[in-house]
């Protein structure tokens, strides 16, 4: 065996994982300043692209593909590589896959702000971009596939299977949803009309959710989780049950985003029927990664990343309930078009994706850079409690102005005129505005603190290309 086939390729999983707390702040930032833009409005003067319907949808693609989609890089690419106990199938491509997707994110930091957009939610990059999505996604599919082919030991990892599952569900997802006619360069038309097209879009939206933010995470969980407690996993037969009915259900639960709408009736009731059944699966998995902890409960005490990890495991249950529970149609008629939504958004977005990504970097990094910990503890704790309390005062901001919002909306006096103008429920929500901005702050202020620590582990650190062990009897290593 030659010197490239006994080392792992630690290469592209540092080079994401750099990029995932990069990609983080920026986001994040991002999302603080269009934030302040509701408590002040006119701080931008009406400059374009600084706009909130420009920056929005910077802010949602920052924060789910680069920060997200660069955490699911690192992380797949080095748990593949463990539990297989092989090298990855292709250098060159792994390469690839990372250039490539750092130029999507440059591409969407060009074009977004200047409203060059196809405004469909979670898909707005225009048809140049999403082709080379579709390049790099295949690519990445090819290596993840072909190591797991060419693995040294005879069973895969379940990890794996979430990791493989979230690969070839975001392909069918953005190349169907994605189909579109090219006008110009710049701008296309979808393949789809009306109520099809909305259809689609939300089979993609809720799908996203489904299987980029929450498939690929539970991948990160199953690896991270035990190997930071050092237990094995709570229940195999249970993460094999709870993978196969997760992505069984998570495909039919898109329409519940078209609730009273043009979509037929049915089709929404199907998909609150769908969304109900899921909190089954989603709680299996919840409870499989915090009974991973019987016996090493005390560990939480003393120990800052699987502090991380337990608590992005309460937000992804909280999360998971919450969401059947506003697929509900008639509590949708008061949770929707409301910041309850926001909140229910950013409870899974910071608690659970943010949390198990930041818990799951907080491990591998050192080990990239040839160490077993990072350069401060003390400084992981402090990141740990300023970000908790920053998730705890945005979404609790959010919830209360989302239920007020929503009584408000609905309120009518005897004679059947609306007791309050739009205008009042958004006085009533300007204290909540300002509340979220500093929930933001503080958790903006953790990724910064973040970035100092890997910085600091990078300067006392060496490069590392670990040695791939003989075949071992268990593939964790």
């Amino acid at each position: 065996m030659d010197a490239t086939q006994e080392t792992y390729n630690y290469k592209v999983v540092k080079q994401f994982a750099v990029m995932t707390v990069v990609w983080g702040i920026v986001g994040m930032f991002v999302g603080v300043f269009i934030a302040l833009q509701f408590v002040f409005p006119d701080m931008t003067h009406g400059i374009p692209w600084l706009s909130f319907g420009r920056l929005r949808p910077l802010h949602t693609n920052a924060v789910i593909f680069a920060f997200g989609g660069c955490g699911l890089f690192a992380t797949s690419y080095y748990v593949v590589q463990r539990t297989c106990q092989v090298r990855l199938f292709s250098d060159k491509l792994a390469a690839f896959t990372f250039w490539g997707w750092q130029a999507v994110i440059v591409l969407a930091v060009i074009t977004l702000p200047l409203g060059i957009t196809t405004s469909k939610e979670y898909a707005e990059l225009e048809w140049p971009i999403d082709i080379l999505i579709a390049l790099v996604w295949i690519a990445y599919a090819i290596v993840f596939f072909g190591t797991i082919a060419k693995r040294k030991v005879p069973h895969i990892y379940v990890a794996n299977w979430f990791f493989g599952a979230f690969i070839l569900a975001v392909a069918l997802l953005h190349i169907v949803n994605s189909a579109a006619l090219p006008a110009t360069f710049l701008k296309s038309y979808s393949a789809y009309a009306g109520v099809q097209d909305a259809m689609i879009q939300w089979w993609y939206g809720h799908n996203a959710v489904g299987f980029f933010l929450t498939a690929g995470f539970l991948g990160m969980m199953y690896y991270f989780v035990p190997k930071q407690a050092q237990r094995p996993v709570y229940s195999y037969r249970l993460s094999v049950v709870h993978f196969w009915a997760l992505i069984f259900v998570y495909m039919w639960a898109g329409p519940h985003h078209l609730h009273y709408t043009a979509l037929p009736d049915w089709t929404q009731s199907v998909g609150m029927l769908f969304s109900l059944i899921l909190l089954a699966p989603s709680w299996g998995g919840m409870i499989n990664g915090i009974m991973t902890l019987s016996g090493a409960w005390h560990k939480l005490r003393t120990d800052p990343i699987l502090k991380f990890l337990i608590v992005s495991l309460s937000f992804y249950g909280m999360s998971t309930f919450e969401g059947p529970m506003m697929s509900i149609k008639t509590v949708n008629a008061l949770s929707h078009y409301t910041d309850w939504t926001i909140g229910h958004v950013h409870s899974g977005a910071l608690g659970w994706v943010g949390f198990i990504t930041i818990g799951s970097l907080y491990y591998l990094i050192p080990r990239m850079y040839g160490r077993t910990e990072m350069w401060s503890t003390k400084l992981i704790t402090l990141h740990f409690w300023i970000a908790t309390i920053g998730i705890v005062l945005y979404i609790a901001a959010m919830w209360i102005s989302g239920v007020t919002q929503g009584l408000m909306w609905r309120a009518v006096n005897d004679d059947g005129t609306l007791t309050y103008t739009f205008v009042e429920s958004t006085k009533a929500s300007m204290p909540f505005y300002a509340i979220r901005v500093l929930g933001g702050l503080m958790y903006l202020a953790g990724m910064f603190l973040m970035l100092y620590n890997l910085i600091k582990t990078a300067a006392i650190g060496e490069r590392v290309d670990a040695r791939i062990p003989p075949v071992e009897a268990h593939a964790h290593a």
